[in-house]
């Protein structure tokens, strides 16, 4: 048997890795000289109540290498393989961690994908990895299909405020102060494991009437597709957005996902994105 291991960063609600045993490690967020895991010690919710009464942006560190120790010992033990599904390297610190971890444990099967993506396509790949892990599929079987995937993957985010990326040190307070003038609104995409800049709209209404003709044109729809939305404290924005991208393409179900902490620290609140494959 093979154990697929998630990280907070996936976005999936912890009700249901619980149900499907997948074990989550937290990333942290540290608000001035406290650090907290964002699996237990704070959701999504307590987060966004932080941050808006932070005078300062708050740092986000990837998990430490011993939260992996339990699980790569009982895999040894037990002589199973394991699968970590990272987000990708060049935003996070959490495939070095896993790397750090397994090479405690010299003798175990451990396998650390760096998915060069984050948010639901992560979540999206952790649970087609669990799917297999639980049709008997083997972990070099697991791993082919994974890294088949991370090049087919497409992730649009659309920020409510220039703020957050000013404050992360992403822009210059200058150019957000003329992109809030003009009320520009950046669109940014994933791209190979990185945040770049897709288009700039005007108003937040062009650009999510950017993002719904931008999926039409690149989601081909079908099972596979695995389209998704998430947001951040804008569920019925969402939802809205669901339901155009429903009318424009053929998916049996979008799923909607919130957007955890360690995101949402440089996305800022009501940021909302779009994931699929194609």
């Amino acid at each position: 048997m093979t154990i697929i291991v998630a990280d907070t960063t996936c976005g999936l609600p912890r009700e249901l890795l619980a149900q499907r045993g997948i074990p989550l490690i937290p990333q942290i967020v540290i608000f001035g000289e406290t650090p907290f895991h964002d699996d237990k010690e704070l959701n999504t919710a307590a987060f966004l109540q932080k941050l808006k009464a932070s005078a300062k942006l708050p740092k986000t560190s990837a998990p430490e290498p011993p939260l992996y120790f339990p699980i790569f010992k009982q895999a040894q033990e037990n002589h199973e393989s394991v699968i970590v599904v990272a987000p990708s390297a060049k935003v996070s610190g959490t495939v070095r961690s896993a790397e750090t971890a397994a090479q405690e444990f010299p003798n175990a099967d451990i396998r650390v994908i760096d998915s060069q993506t984050a948010s639901c396509n992560l979540g999206t790949m952790v649970l087609v990895a669990d799917d297999m892990t639980k049709a008997g599929k083997s972990a070099d079987e697991i791993v082919a299909r994974l890294n088949d995937m991370i090049p087919r993957g497409r992730l649009y985010f659309l920020v409510d405020t220039l703020e957050y990326l000013a404050k992360g040190g992403r822009i210059g307070g200058a150019k957000r102060l003329l992109a809030e003038l003009l009320e520009i609104k950046p669109i940014l995409q994933l791209k190979n494991g990185q945040v770049e800049s897709f288009e700039q709209q005007r108003t937040k209404k062009r650009a999510l009437n950017r993002l719904v003709e931008v999926v039409g044109e690149q989601c081909k729809g079908g099972d596979d597709a695995h389209l998704c939305v998430l947001h951040a404290e804008a569920e019925n924005e969402a939802q809205t957005l669901a339901a155009e991208l429903k009318s424009r393409v053929n998916v049996p179900h979008i799923q909607i996902y919130e957007l955890p902490p360690a995101i949402i620290v440089h996305a800022g609140p009501k940021a909302m994105g779009v994931g699929f494959f194609v």
